[in-house]
């Protein structure tokens, strides 16, 4: 019995310390956002990057963190650190119009002009309707949709009204279908941001080869700030893919992962 208690006792104070670690974890965050926020609004944006960037090491992320942060490599005029943080931010809430807006503002001042690849309508469409939510709220409609398409279908089974018996059996159907697509986009999205399969160039220029080594053939030159996709590695070396369908190879320190 005594032993027992013990263990029970050594269980809540062990939750007590971890609750305690959290919370101070949190508290120490928020201390560095508002200090960074401030030195923003006053216009120190090499201390409000420090802050934000601090506040990334220690495992702390977020769409508004990102965002503030691209702002604060905007107002640097550093482009291509300002375009991977908003490229982050976009991909944690991706139908924010903000982060949209000041992405192309910021693509706008990049070198490279590169014609996107046609795509098919359906394809377009798609994208555009996982990009609705975010995978939480994606998952959480398709929670929401599950548990109402139980309560329907409960009705369907035990009423014995058909013009309920009817509806009750389409709408069951309908969020049934609701709760297989949101569950379909919220993996969609989870998959973007934990596949890492984009990426911006960081050197201020870069010369695509033909194949991963020096010695490959010169195709062609993209500069910093650019959007990548990747497709393979070999080593140091990975095969990047561009909007328009140009594909090549380039050292893996000369781009950071979205």
């Amino acid at each position: 019995m005594g032993e027992i208690v013990m263990r029970r006792i050594s269980a809540i104070f062990i939750l007590l310390i971890l609750t305690f670690v959290s919370v101070h974890a949190e508290n120490q965050h928020n201390e560095w956002l508002d200090s960074a926020n401030q030195a923003y609004t006053n216009g120190d944006y090499t201390q409000a990057i420090d802050h934000y960037e601090m506040i990334l090491e220690h495992g702390y992320e977020s769409a508004a963190l990102y965002y503030n942060l691209g702002n604060a490599y905007y107002k640097q005029n550093i482009i291509d650190k300002a375009i991977l943080n908003y490229e982050r931010a976009l991909l944690l809430k991706p139908n924010d119009e903000d982060i949209k807006y000041n992405l192309e503002m910021a693509n706008r001042l990049t070198v490279d002009r590169i014609e996107k690849l046609p795509e098919f309508f359906l394809d377009v469409w798609f994208r555009n309707s996982i990009n609705w939510f975010s995978s939480n709220q994606w998952a959480i409609i398709s929670i929401s949709a599950f548990v109402l398409a139980l309560i329907f279908i409960s009705i369907y089974l035990y009423t014995r009204k058909y013009g309920i018996k009817k509806l009750s059996f389409w709408l069951g159907l309908a969020l049934v279908l609701v709760t297989i697509f949101s569950l379909i986009f919220s993996y969609q999205q989870k998959k973007k941001i934990i596949i890492k399969d984009t990426a911006i160039v960081m050197s201020p220029s870069v010369t695509v080869k033909s194949s991963p080594d020096l010695s490959g053939t010169d195709l062609f030159v993209i500069h910093e700030g650019t959007k990548v996709w990747l497709q393979d590695e070999v080593g140091e070396w990975k095969e990047i893919k561009l909007s328009d369908g140009s594909k090549g190879w380039l050292r893996t320190d000369d781009i950071e992962e979205i």
